[in-house]
């Protein structure tokens, strides 16, 4: 009965974890750089947009993506963008390294790891990958997990 009454609270608090609303801020979480310096979501800067973009390094539509955006990383000049993922750093170093090797260098993104895993209690991803655009309020304009809503990034970066 205890077993049967466990899984109930946890299906039913699963329901109750819903991805971001839009027009919702972001979230305070901590992620580590590769130096293992800490770096808060609330250092993220107004006055610019901010594109978050969760990965795993072994996810084939993370990796189809975020070549996407590689290749287009030029138009993404004037937005912040924080590549996030939980792996390890030599994943994310091989990740990066491959499918993201010009964009990741750009002086407007930081790859970051989730070593503590706070990223999906806190931004609520329905899956890999997961895209959230943020206004330069700070305000989610976008969110997405599906490959094909790529170009829609581009297209709200500028408007």
């Amino acid at each position: 009965m205890k077993l049967f009454l466990t899984c109930l609270t946890v299906v039913l608090l699963s329901f109750g974890a819903t991805a971001q609303d839009l027009g919702a801020t972001v979230p305070t979480a901590i992620f580590y750089n590769r130096d293992n310096s800490q770096f808060s979501t609330y250092s993220i800067p107004t006055g610019k947009k901010a594109l978050v973009f969760f990965f795993d390094a072994t996810c084939g539509h993370c990796q189809k993506v975020v070549s996407e955006i590689n290749k287009r990383y030029k138009e993404l000049a004037n937005v912040n963008i924080y590549l996030v993922s939980q792996d390890e750093y030599r994943s994310i170093d091989y990740f990066t390294g491959t499918f993201a090797k010009q964009l990741s260098v750009q002086k407007n993104v930081k790859v970051l790891q989730d070593r503590d895993h706070v990223f999906i209690m806190s931004f609520h991803p329905k899956q890999y990958p997961a895209m959230y655009l943020y206004g330069a309020d700070k305000k989610l304009k976008f969110t997405s997990s599906n490959e094909k809503d790529v170009s829609k990034i581009f297209q709200l970066v500028k408007s």
